[in-house]
């Protein structure tokens, strides 16, 4: 049976995910991927995880790469930079609040494996990849999303915000009609990764470890999941 994983999380780890593929997960035809975003932002290697990703994206495996809060403020920080270019042809800089707030979170470390200082200089099939990235998928007995959903309101799909940026929720099963919900964004102790699969009280499955963070205590793994076993494949930082 084609194997079906999901990644999360990867935060520009290029070696780290290039081992996690070929050294531990090593993907056939057929097999299905699952990244659910943050592909980018705080470790060194932004470009090459896109670059990575797109690659597999064209092999003979499906490849489904969802958007996480760090994709699209980079592509809030592009077209702020575009939009002032054209409003002030160059002539001098105006603040650019956008890209100050994708700063904070790691913007700079993209910009830097770019080899650019501007957002504007990213090269255009980059946008047009992150513009393209999905909201959301649908398994057989999961929903994936990067954040997660907003079960306040009637049709969780509607909110797409939410699926980007969402730290709090609680699953109505109702609403997931009995699909149990997996995300990353919130960076979460392995321990409640490996209790969260192993017990079927939980209704939800984080999958960021924090891989970035190798200096905390349970964190700094990148993770992988495999949907039709839930086997845990986990790959320590190794950047």
């Amino acid at each position: 049976m084609p194997k079906k994983w999901v990644i999360a999380d990867v935060h520009g780890c290029f070696k780290t995910l290039k081992a996690l593929m070929e050294e531990r997960l090593c993907p056939a035809s057929g097999d299905t991927l699952y990244f659910l975003g943050d592909y980018i932002d705080r470790g060194p290697s932004s470009k090459e995880v896109i670059d990575y990703v797109r690659v597999l994206q064209a092999s003979d495996m499906h490849v489904v790469a969802l958007m996480g809060n760090h994709e699209e403020s980079m592509i809030q920080s592009i077209l702020e930079a575009r939009s002032q270019k054209k409003k002030w042809l160059g002539l001098f800089k105006k603040p650019q609040p956008t890209r100050a707030a994708w700063f904070n979170f790691g913007g700079e470390h993209t910009l830097q494996s770019f080899g650019v200082e501007d957002p504007l200089l990213i090269p255009n099939e980059y946008f047009e990849w992150l513009n393209g990235l999905h909201n959301y998928a649908i398994e057989d007995k999961y929903l994936l999303s990067h954040a997660g959903f907003n079960f306040n309101i009637e049709n969780i799909f509607e909110d797409t915000d939410s699926m980007r940026w969402i730290r709090d929720f609680t699953v109505d099963m109702k609403k997931t009609n009995g699909k149990k919900v997996i995300h990353g964004h919130v960076p979460v102790q392995l321990d409640l990764i490996k209790e969260s699969i192993s017990k079927p009280s939980f209704n939800f499955i984080d999958l960021d470890n924090g891989c970035v963070f190798k200096n905390r205590p349970g964190m700094g793994h990148l993770i992988a999941f495999e949907l039709n076993t839930s086997e845990l494949v986990i790959q320590a930082n190794i950047e």
